[in-house]
């Protein structure tokens, strides 16, 4: 169906980063929607409580961009908690979903779902040819978990869902915290943070090997707009540049559009996660006829202007 015959677009998690830019996206388009997360009262986790959102509420599709997460340092230290709160929540979700006759679902899900591979480029057929990245594994685990109900419930019920694996993103809004944030963030902050205080280096998280596919968040949000029109089947879709560069390549492009002067160390006795993850895009060229534009040294420019103006002007 076109996405304007939708009524109610619900985006679960709409607070958060990815959710706050679908909801922007969606209004800008001028389509319907409503936003919650567990900032606005609304406690996924609760069954109860969801289904009486859902009743009272009424959306027909759902975009649920709803997670408990974190960077690296974050994911190994709560990995009882990311088991449990994202269980219950996109268990919870697509249930209530299911009674209230939701018709569409758009779900992103990270990359770190993949089997942990040293040098191949992450294609769909192989999502399942494998083990996680022990880092990695307890997240990657629940969202692989949350593509088997999708799974199970279009056999079953006959839902439509679309499943996007999304690398990282960044962008404006993005999350700038030691621990809570992922590399391309994290780095941002400190080198910003270098500079002001004119600080001769930079210490950077692992050895600066890995290689990462990176996705400016608001090609994911088009990419989820786009998706709202069609039916597809629950079989994942990569979404990212198809392409990717290395820690190091990242913390150097991120110096230059800084302007920072100093040196980038590496603080090799910190984990490295992943070696490799760049996925195929072909599929969803296909399905979607586009493929995401913004070209990374764009996207970093733009997120350090967004940075400047939005958080280090509040002194963070």
């Amino acid at each position: 169906m076109n996405i304007l015959e939708y009524s109610k677009i619900f985006v679960a998690g709409g607070s958060g980063f990815l959710g706050s830019r679908v909801v922007l996206g969606l209004k800008e388009r001028g389509i319907g929607c409503i936003s919650a997360s567990k900032s606005s009262g609304v406690d996924f986790r609760d069954l109860r409580s969801l289904n009486e959102f859902f009743e009272r509420e009424r959306p027909d599709a759902m975009v649920n961009c709803a997670a408990y997460v974190g960077g690296i340092q974050f994911g190994m230290k709560h990995e009882g908690e990311i088991f449990f709160n994202n269980t219950l929540i996109n268990t919870n979700l697509i249930e209530c979903s299911r009674v209230h006759g939701v018709r569409k679902i758009v779900t992103p899900i990270a990359n770190c779902s993949y089997p942990n591979v040293s040098d191949k480029i992450l294609t769909e057929s192989g999502w399942w040819d494998g083990p996680l990245h022990p880092s990695v594994m307890v997240y990657g685990f629940v969202k692989k978990a949350t593509w088997m109900q999708t799974y199970a419930y279009n056999r079953q019920y006959g839902m439509n869902f679309t499943n996007f694996i999304v690398p990282n993103m960044y962008g404006p809004g993005d999350h700038f915290d030691e621990e809570r944030s992922h590399a391309l963030g994290a780095l941002i902050m400190k080198i910003v943070r270098a500079k002001a205080r004119n600080e001769k280096n930079v210490v950077v998280w692992g050895s600066g090997a890995p290689v990462r596919d990176w996705l400016y968040v608001d090609d994911c949000v088009e990419a989820i707009v786009r998706s709202l029109d069609i039916t597809t089947s629950p079989d994942p879709i990569n979404i990212g540049q198809g392409s990717g560069v290395s820690i190091k390549e990242l913390a150097e492009k991120i110096k230059s559009a800084v302007g920072y002067g100093g040196e980038l160390a590496y603080d090799k006795s910190k984990p490295d996660g992943a070696p490799y993850k760049v996925m195929d895009i072909t599929r969803l060229r296909g399905l979607l006829k586009w493929a995401p534009p913004t070209p990374l040294d764009d996207g970093i420019r733009k997120t350090v202007a967004w940075y400047y103006s939005n958080v280090a002007a509040r002194g963070v």
